[in-house]
């Protein structure tokens, strides 16, 4: 359910339990920051220490208060926060911000206190930001409930702020702010979330989906706690044509050590993340700087832009540097169309360049009207989709009203690398065109940016967005309990997954009477729900080619099992014809315990963990879907023909794809995970084949 976080977050009365008449303290540095920026609302300071705080009548308690404030702020060690809160809660406040840290980030005693915290919010309706918390700031109207000294050591902003900051660290978003307002971007809300015992960062976001005043949301993250409420937040931004760029820590194993004794958060699996950020449309980012730019960036993601990128040098050898790093970006720089390089070599020397990059030479800047007319030529060409020029100062401020004038007549994007002090900057700011000063930064916010600029451009944001899709009405009801694998290769072909035909043997005998009506050679396979990984307990025999060897190979694999897995139940031997050719997947759903239903794919059979080649993806999810799923692969080339091997069936292996996610997300909820390990992927037009099937249920 909900809550009403405007009285956290846009509180029209705030009163400060621990309130200090000393800006340096965490009781007084908010205090001063609303008196000395305007707040209009009613502050309340509350301690019994002081009759006066920053000109205002200081209480000696929450009771003695005229009236209940929207929020309050416990300035209190941790020990006193419960008591107090639900002193404030029968004074009739409606929120409150907890500073302290020792809660749950400090061992199992902190854990009971934030969990008794959690507890009075869920019983009184209380909304409670923290604990471990810096506290927020509304730029907007000027509600600073934040002991951030950053907004000491920044100019405060003029106008509307349209960027807000949501991190998980009350240091990281004075950081990001402090970037941001370095590069004159207004900001609405200042937010951090710290232990998120009572509100999460997916809640907040939530609110900043529907806050007229944000367009822009900066997120740093350790650990989402409510998945689908984050993906239901990213799936209205987008649709609000509203944008979230996000960090993501703990990517390392010290990395997220860190992270668990910073907020009590656990990091998650980053490939995971790292794909539902993909599916979601969400920017990712890699550090504080590079976030600030793309903020930046975002202001322009109306203009018309992609992944082909067109380079303007004076210079070849930064041609060839910036075309280095663009393409290992993940971006392109295609050849030029013929007609566009023969109207460039009109006013290019031989020696200048003018397939992409393009080299214009020191001269070209003596010719006003051909700046303007290659400029013109690049915006207006098909085979591009954003347009960058690395120039000196001087040389960009010669050029720059050829620029401007370009870039305002097409809405295709364009960026300038400056590498002197041009005085243009500003000029070319206005016109739309994105102005960088450092090359390495300009590529690695460039890089992300175009990207997602292409994705949103090729692709509707699909993540949640369809409901299941019904199975066949043949769909066999699941048994209670654990799958062996005939079971769950039943499930799975009447859910359309194209399996293997298979008997059951219980003997030698019927073993070689099922091999010989299925055909030689075959495989042997144990059956049985308790063995999850049959090679390991020699459960499987491959490639046998007759009845004599089917005969040995049974007679020794119950042999093997009994000593390796004594315990484990039996169901009989499972038969089938051997496979030759074609290229194995590893094809997996599973629930996610943050996001939910997720399918993941990989390369198949012994290879798997050995390459960790794998793709995810939020479910449900279509044929186009696991298409786009499959292209992600680093060894997609081995499906497509690779060094003139026939190509595989794609689009059969998408249907059997979709089909296992479909199986996933109708499969009732004790169904934990589905995996075809092989899926064997044939020629194209010869389909493809589910060779052995996992059901985990409990």
């Amino acid at each position: 359910m909900s809550q009403d976080l405007r009285p956290l977050l846009d509180p029209r009365s705030i009163c400060f339990v621990g309130a200090s008449d000393n800006a340096g303290r965490i009781g007084g540095m908010p205090i001063e920051l609303l008196t000395r920026y305007g707040y209009q609302g009613k502050i309340y300071p509350v301690n019994p220490k002081y009759q006066e705080v920053f000109g205002l009548p200081c209480y000696p308690d929450v009771e003695s208060m005229p009236e209940a404030p929207d929020l309050a702020v416990l300035a209190i060690g941790a020990k006193d926060v419960l008591p107090m809160l639900a002193r404030c809660h029968a004074k009739g406040i409606r929120a409150a911000i907890v500073y302290a840290a020792g809660f749950a980030e400090e061992g199992e005693a902190g854990r009971r206190l934030q969990e008794a915290v959690q507890a009075f919010s869920v019983e009184t309706g209380l909304v409670v930001a923290g604990p471990n918390c810096m506290g927020f700031a509304n730029l907007n109207t000027q509600a600073h409930t934040a002991f951030a000294s950053v907004f000491n050591a920044v100019p405060m902003q003029e106008g509307r702020g349209r960027i807000s900051l949501l991190t998980q660290s009350g240091n990281v978003c004075a950081a990001v702010y402090g970037l941001v307002r370095k590069l004159e971007l207004p900001v609405s809300h200042f937010i951090n979330t710290g232990n998120e015992a009572c509100v999460e960062f997916a809640e907040y976001l939530d609110f900043l989906v529907d806050d007229a005043d944000t367009e822009i949301v900066l997120g740093y993250v350790e650990q989402l706690r409510n998945g689908p409420r984050f993906i239901d937040a990213c799936r209205r931004l987008a649709q609000n044509d509203k944008v979230l760029i996000a960090l993501k820590a703990g990517t390392t194993d010290k990395g997220a050590a860190a992270v668990q004794s910073h907020t009590s958060a656990l990091a998650g699996d980053q490939r995971v993340y790292r794909s539902v950020f993909d599916q979601l449309g969400v920017i990712e980012a890699r550090d504080f700087a590079q976030m600030a730019v793309l903020a930046q960036l975002a202001q322009l993601r109306h203009r018309t832009a992609g992944e082909r990128v067109a380079v303007i040098t004076m210079s070849g050898a930064l041609g060839a540097i910036l075309a280095d790093r663009f393409i290992e970006s993940g971006l392109a720089l295609p050849d030029l169309p013929q007609e566009v390089q023969a109207a460039l070599r009109k006013g290019i020397p031989d020696y200048g360049m003018v397939g992409n990059p393009v080299d214009v030479t020191g001269n070209v800047v003596n010719d006003p009207g051909f700046v303007h007319s290659v400029l013109e030529a690049l915006a207006t060409s098909p085979a591009l989709d954003a347009v960058v020029i690395y120039a000196p100062g001087y040389m960009l401020d010669r050029m720059a009203d050829s620029i401007v004038a370009v870039a305002r007549a097409h809405n295709r994007f364009f960026a300038a690398i400056d590498t002197g002090h041009a005085t243009s900057r500003d000029l070319l700011r206005e016109a739309g065109v994105a102005v960088f000063d450092d090359l390495g930064l300009a590529v690695a916010a460039l890089g992300p940016f175009l990207s997602w600029q292409e994705r949103r451009r090729h692709r509707v944001l699909r993540a949640g967005s369809r409901g299941a899709q019904p199975l066949p009405v043949n769909q066999p009801a699941l048994p209670d309990g654990p799958l062996n694998e005939a079971q769950a290769l039943q499930f799975l072909g009447s859910a359309g997954v194209p399996v293997k035909a298979e008997r059951i043997a219980h003997s030698a005998q019927e073993a070689i009477e099922h091999a010989s009506h299925l055909g030689y050679p075959v495989v042997l396979k144990i059956l049985s729900a308790d063995i999850a990984h049959k090679t390991e307990v020699g459960g499987v025999v491959l490639n046998l080619p007759d009845a004599g060897h089917v005969a040995a190979a049974y007679a020794q694999m119950l042999r093997e099992v009994g000593e390796r897995a004594p315990a484990a139940r039996l169901d009989g031997v499972l038969v089938q014809r051997m496979e030759q050719g074609g290229v194995e997947l590893i094809v997996g759903a599973r629930r996610d315990p943050v996001f939910g239903p997720m399918l993941t794919v990989g390369l198949g059979g012994v290879l798997t963990e050995l390459y960790n080649d794998s793709a995810h993806a939020l479910l449900p999810l279509d044929e186009e879907d696991a298409c786009r799923l499959l292209r992600q692969l680093v060894a997609f080339p081995l499906l497509d023909g690779y060094r003139n091997a026939p190509r595989a069936d794609v689009q059969a292996a998408a249907q059997a794809i979709a089909a296992i996610g479909r199986s996933m997300t109708c499969a009732p909820a004790s169904v934990k995970e589905i995996e075809v390990n092989p899926l064997l992927v044939r020629q194209q037009g010869q389909g493809v084949i589910a060779l052995d099937a996992l059901i985990l249920a409990g």
